[in-house]
């Protein structure tokens, strides 16, 4: 089952004062360790005491705001109105014309899809929000009340998914394994107690391996994104059980998997953000800060395409369907070939500077990769026409 579909769960969760006494507890009641996956799941999302759970702001333009990062949309609205082209393209050509974002943020690139299509033409239906934090849903809700009851949530997933489905910054947030090679010897690497009551790491031997083998000797730790396939898989699935299919498209940071598991990567990927700031302990400050990693794309097409293979397997009358990856380039050159030059010639200056940002190599252009998948029928999609890196995965 996927991250966010297993979140979406009711559980009982015992009354603690902070999510640092959750944690502990859950460890102590797990027998003494539990693995980092657990750990960064429950530093994000307990109930009123995680990251993303808790009545905090977290998007922004500067630490002053109260914010912690900015994410594109909150950088310039040229984001959300550029991303319209592909929506619209994906909704004519797949013949659908719902739209589900997971992990809506403040849902400024909902607001902004919206007037884009609005102003565009393009007909819609629904755009559905499967949003885990209560605090971040009310926020949307106040941003999209102009569109009606057009624009829905949702806390569990139907048993079939029609139409478009975004995510942007989604995937880094859904937790990890960690595995470390310690003197030849390979151990899951999860997170203890000490007697003075500080989080620690603690080894454990473990029969997990990275995807490729990781050349020479020395110390090697890095991540592994069980969690993360297993909701690439959900999405496929539940698309391939409707009548029409759909796509969907993910923008993040992160490699393929030959860039992923270089061997001088050593150290891992595993990053935490607050107030503007980075560091990369996640043992401190817990349910106070974001903790992210970036995504092995590689690992996520993969996921998608056996997704689709299992279902055709299990439902062989239907192999006029397949799942597979329409592209995978760099967030500049999905967005440039989606018309952001262009927009940004009747922009004013300060605009124009925002939108530098979003493909200047030192920003976001080079790190954020924009990975598009189809379920149905393949077909040329705009943000990949130029400079399409799906070789590389």
């Amino acid at each position: 089952m996927g991250f966010f579909v297993a979140c979406m769960e009711d559980k009982v969760i015992m009354p603690m004062t902070t999510c640092a006494d959750r944690v502990k507890d859950e460890i102590d009641r797990a027998g003494g360790w539990i693995g980092f996956d657990r750990f960064m799941e429950l530093a994000l999302y307990t109930p009123g005491l995680g990251y993303y759970a808790r009545d905090s702001r977290k998007f922004g333009h500067m630490p002053s705001s109260g914010s912690d990062f900015v994410t594109a949309p909150e950088m310039t609205p040229l984001f959300g109105q550029t991303l319209s082209a592909q929506v619209a393209q994906a909704l004519q050509l797949t013949q659908t014309d719902e739209v589900w974002e997971f992990g809506a943020g403040s849902g400024a690139l909902a607001a902004q899809l919206l007037e884009a299509l609005d102003a565009q033409g393009v007909v819609w239906q629904r755009y559905t929000i499967v949003e885990l934090s209560a605090t971040l849903r009310e926020r949307q809700q106040q941003r999209l009340q102009a569109w009606g009851d057009k624009v829905c949530w949702v806390s569990a997933l139907p048993d079939t998914l029609q139409g478009l489905v975004l995510g942007n910054e989604l995937l880094d947030a859904i937790p990890v394994k960690l595995l470390a090679r310690v003197q030849g010897n390979w151990f899951e690497r999860g997170v203890a107690c000490a007697l003075d009551g500080r989080f620690v790491w603690q080894d454990r031997t473990t029969e997990l391996r990275l995807p490729q083998d990781i050349p020479g000797v020395h110390d090697y730790l890095s991540e592994i994104h069980p969690q993360g396939e297993a909701f690439v898989r959900t999405v496929v699935q539940k698309l391939m059980a409707s009548e029409r299919g759909g796509a969907a498209f993910f923008i993040d940071y992160g490699f393929p998997q030959s860039e992923y598991y270089h061997v001088q990567r050593h150290m891992g990927t595993v990053m935490c953000h607050r107030a503007h700031l980075s560091d990369d302990d996640p043992l401190v400050d817990v349910g106070l800060k974001d903790i992210t990693a970036h995504v092995n794309f590689t690992a996520m097409a993969l996921a998608a395409q056996q997704a689709g293979d299992d279902w055709l397997l299990a439902n062989p009358s239907s192999d006029e369907k397949s799942a597979g990856t329409l592209g995978y380039c760099t967030q500049a050159r999905f967005l440039m070939n989606c018309g952001l030059l262009t927009r940004m010639e009747s922009a004013s200056l300060p605009e124009r500077a925002m939108g530098l940002k979003l493909v200047s190599e030192h920003e976001m252009g080079e790190l954020f990769k924009v990975w598009g998948l189809y379920v149905g029928q393949p077909w040329d999609a705009l943000g990949f026409v130029q400079g399409d890196r799906t070789h590389t995965l």
